[in-house]
């Protein structure tokens, strides 16, 4: 009788994990893995898979979301950071110089806080630094949802997106402007 029960068991795991006419496909959406533990990582051309979903409240205006979707047909260099995070002090200068050099071209930083539970310390962050580029403010960790995989203790790290917003680039380590200039204007030159 235990037999037959664990067959039935099997065999109803079985069918519920089938593929039917609802199915997600599989493959076509970002899922992070680190190849050999690489801490700088591209993709080109199959290997680009999309990020979806990526949304979050305003760090600096409330009641307003940043999506992902706000910036249709641009590429799109996303930060991670926090305020209690060293590097980030120095990277978001950087950051902000690729938002200034490369806007024109079609790109745009977006940045996403992390756990900065208390919304004063990472606003005290961006006004100090003069930065202009928008921020999701993401304590709890839902926005970062979006890329599948993502390692959620890798802070500072940087996401860079292409126009169909699949992922280019990611970056485990503190960048500068240097880093990204070159790849975001190739990427802004793609058609």
């Amino acid at each position: 009788m235990r037999t037959v029960a664990l067959l039935l068991a099997g065999l109803a795991l079985l069918t519920g994990c089938s593929t039917g006419s609802d199915a997600v496909v599989t493959g076509s959406n970002f899922e992070f893995v680190a190849p050999a533990g690489q801490l700088r990582i591209r993709y080109e051309g199959d290997d680009r898979k999309v990020v979806r979903g990526l949304s979050g409240p305003s760090l600096m205006e409330d009641g307003k979301t940043v999506s992902l979707e706000d910036f249709a047909g641009k590429v799109v260099v996303v930060s991670v950071w926090g305020s209690w995070c060293p590097p980030c002090r120095t990277e978001a200068p950087e950051l902000q110089r690729v938002q200034d050099e490369t806007g024109p071209l079609g790109v745009q930083v977006l940045g996403v806080d992390v756990k900065d539970p208390v919304i004063e310390a990472p606003r005290d962050f961006v006004r100090d630094r003069g930065l202009t580029y928008p921020s999701i403010h993401d304590d709890a960790g839902r926005a970062m949802l979006a890329f599948r995989g993502y390692p959620p203790n890798a802070v500072p790290s940087t996401i860079v997106l292409d126009k169909q917003h699949r992922v280019a680039a990611v970056f485990l380590v503190s960048v500068i402007a240097s880093d990204l200039l070159p790849l975001v204007k190739d990427l802004a030159a793609e058609s």
